[in-house]
């Protein structure tokens, strides 16, 4: 049984119940699936016995093929899964796929260039070509003001110091309850008195309040 499609990106979803199958667009691989033709030999018991699951499930068998020879080969792979099918049953199946056929040929278009099938979103009706040969100018034209958009907020971020406050602060504890006292001249929890006052021994500043010099020990009392 020789089967050829209008095109080659399509699967095969018949069961032994019946017959479907799915269409792909070239260029987004979008898909349109037939509607579903029952098998009548199969709904008359005429199937082979012993086939069991020989069609059971969906075949799942991708019409992606090189051109030339490889339409032969997805030909080939059909027939032999279809091998040992009666010959009413080749009959119904070559009938639902030229009914599948005229049925997903209602929703793709030929590209004249290209000749790729595309669906209605990939066809540039005015340019009457797929949009990949000619692209949409609205499309082009709101996506490049995104990208640039973007670029901009990119370049102003860079240039913008976000971050202004000191990095090297520690903070000071309050010598008499020992808790943050903040930056004023007075604690923020009990008030101590955060005047400083300078070791006579090393010259270094301490909190007022404290009894001995962080740095060398001397007495600030």
């Amino acid at each position: 049984m020789t089967m050829h499609s209008f095109t080659s990106n399509y699967e095969d979803n018949s069961t032994e119940a019946g017959f479907q199958f799915t269409f792909y667009c070239d260029l987004c691989h979008e898909g349109y699936k037939s509607k579903f033709i029952p098998s009548s030999t199969y709904k008359k018991g005429k199937l082979l016995r012993g086939l069991g699951g020989l069609i059971g499930a969906a075949t799942n068998l991708t019409g992606q093929y090189s051109l030339g020879g490889g339409l032969e080969r997805g030909a080939d792979v059909l027939s032999e899964r279809h091998e040992g099918m009666t010959p009413e049953w080749h009959k119904e199946y070559e009938k639902a796929f030229k009914l599948a056929q005229n049925e997903a040929k209602g929703h793709f278009i030929r590209c004249p260039k290209c000749r790729r099938y595309v669906c209605e979103n990939d066809w540039n009706e005015q340019a009457g070509l797929c949009v990949e040969d000619a692209p949409r100018e609205n499309v082009e034209v709101v996506a490049a003001r995104a990208s640039r958009m973007m670029d901009e907020i990119r370049e102003r971020a860079e240039e913008t110091r976000v971050f202004t406050g000191k990095i090297d602060s520690r903070t000071t504890l309050c010598p008499k309850c020992g808790k943050p006292s903040g930056e004023g001249k007075f604690c923020n929890n009990c008030g101590a008195n955060l005047s400083m006052i300078e070791c006579e021994n090393c010259g270094t500043l301490s909190p007022a309040g404290t009894r001995f010099c962080g740095e060398c020990g001397e007495s600030l009392i």
